[in-house]
């Protein structure tokens, strides 16, 4: 025993003195690699120690008798590559702690997750909401059939596009056999009898020849010039509201009753006395895809 210990303390002494020229002789680019290597030159010598010392007690032979590594220690080759020495040092990585090189995790992809599932979470609770909110069509069209059946009234659909204020307004004025050039002189306007067939052409010359001949009763009201205003009721499938509407009831000197989607009554009324019977209309801001829409409403009997 004493005998392997002493031989232990020379190789350990002449490993040092070695280790420390090793060191000395290193550059900067291969310190590093130098340093790691000469750990793990120590450590395998430690290894070879406890292994023969447990040989000669008696004790099983946990790791293999291997010879003290063969160290050569020329002096360094200046030219030595960056590219080996971080090769020497991923290798001394490698052997000192194999078990710690695991894959660090991408933490951008892990924001990029947490961020699409809140997404999703997000959309997943806005749409429960939704199903648990009022079905603003139907009760849209509960109210305005309650209020029209209330007053005697029947509903005439009228096809959902641009020129549905101007038809709904034809449909009335047939109705009640008013002719659809107006009462009162506006301009030169053609008519002839074929107004069933495209009765919303005429209503739109008569608002927009209207609005023209009365400019300071809408220009201020217009967030456009008058006169472009003016084209796109005449000329296009502009939707109409409710300054076509005021125009319209002067125009043929009737009174108009718009029936709201909350059941209320909007009343558009001519400013001469008249004797004709009010025209009546449904309003809808929910119930059809294109937006707000006009239906025609007449009397059930």
């Amino acid at each position: 025993m004493e005998e392997l210990q002493c031989k232990h303390r020379q190789e350990l002494k002449e490993f040092q003195s070695r280790i420390t020229q090793k060191r000395k002789s290193a550059s900067k680019k291969t310190r590093k690699g130098v340093n790691d290597e000469c750990e793990a030159l120590e450590r395998q010598l430690k290894d070879k120690h406890d292994c023969e010392l447990s040989k000669l007690r008696g004790e099983p032979d946990l790791a293999t008798n291997s010879p003290l590594p063969n160290l050569t220690f020329d002096e360094p080759d200046p030219e030595i590559s960056l590219e080996n020495s971080m090769s020497s040092i991923s290798l001394s990585r490698a052997l000192m702690k194999p078990t710690e090189q695991t894959k660090k995790p991408n933490r951008q992809k892990a924001r990029l997750a947490r961020r699409a599932a809140e997404k999703e979470a997000a959309a997943t609770q806005a749409a429960e909401e939704a199903e648990e909110l009022p079905n603003r069509r139907d009760q849209e069209h509960e109210a305005i059939r309650g209020a029209y059946i209330l007053r005697d009234l029947k509903e005439k659909e009228i096809r959902p596009d641009g020129h549905c204020l101007y038809a709904a307004m034809a449909d009335q004025l047939i109705d009640a056999k008013i002719d659809l050039a107006p009462n009162i002189e506006i301009g030169d306007i053609s008519y002839n009898n074929q107004y069933a067939e495209a009765g919303y052409k005429v209503i739109r010359q008569v608002a927009a020849s209207y609005i023209s001949r009365h400019p300071d009763d809408f220009e201020p009201f217009l967030e456009q010039p008058l006169e472009d205003y003016i084209t796109s009721i005449r000329d296009t499938a502009e939707w109409g509201g409710h300054l076509e509407l005021m125009a319209l009831a002067q125009a043929y000197r009737v009174n108009i009753n718009v029936l709201q989607g909350d059941g209320k009554v909007e009343k558009i009324e001519c400013s001469k006395e008249t004797s004709a019977e009010p025209l009546w209309l449904a309003y809808y801001r929910h119930s059809f895809g294109l937006g707000e829409h006009y239906n025609s409403l007449r009397r059930a009997n």
